[in-house]
């Protein structure tokens, strides 16, 4: 249980991609995190199978998004889909919300990553994305790179489905190395009183 005590925010909207939120979700659970779904949406949240494209499973939510404190959360994971990362782009409460997670570890796949470039996180990041919004990303000062994931600084990024072993990998890894940080900061602290 390498996470136990660190708190994973994941933000979703209707339309997600169902496996880009699931596949993480129970990485992060296996590996002792605590993962909260945050949404705009009320009581629970819906994913669809973009490959196929028919809608798939409800979710509940473990807090709204009016309601989520940033500052309750370790990291933010952001999966992708077509409707879901467009809509959460559009709401002023999702970006704020990603924004807040500036100097915090943050985890996003496929059109995950349009939520880090309308927060203004992605100026000269290296990242990767699903190749359509390749042009946001680099519009939006990003360096784009064609890789299956890509660490840099504190956020983690991948393009598709097909990347989340990769992507599961790294997030896993980060947040670990982010974790015993913040440990040993709090023990740092202890001592010194």
């Amino acid at each position: 249980m390498l996470l136990k005590g660190f708190v994973v925010a994941i933000l979703v909207a209707n339309g997600f991609q169902h496996n880009e939120m699931t596949e993480p979700k129970k990485a992060l659970e296996e590996a002792g995190a605590t993962v909260r779904i945050i949404s705009p949406e009320k009581v629970t949240v819906e994913s669809w199978d973009w490959y196929v494209p028919c809608a798939r499973d409800k979710f509940p939510i473990d807090a709204p998004l009016n309601d989520a404190n940033p500052n309750n959360y370790d990291a933010l994971m952001i999966p992708g889909g077509m409707t879901g990362p467009d809509d959460l782009r559009l709401n002023d409460a999702a970006i704020n919300f990603v924004k807040a997670f500036a100097n915090k570890p943050i985890a996003a796949i496929c059109h995950g990553t349009w939520l880090l470039s309308d927060a203004e996180l992605v100026k000269d990041v290296t990242l990767t994305s699903y190749p359509s919004i390749k042009k946001d990303m680099i519009n939006a000062g990003a360096h784009w790179v064609d890789q299956e994931v890509v660490v840099c600084n504190s956020i983690i990024t991948s393009r598709s489905p097909e990347d989340l072993p990769a992507f599961n990998k790294a997030m896993i890894s980060l947040f670990i190395e982010t974790y015993k940080k913040k440990i040993s900061k709090e023990k740092t602290i202890l001592q010194n009183k």
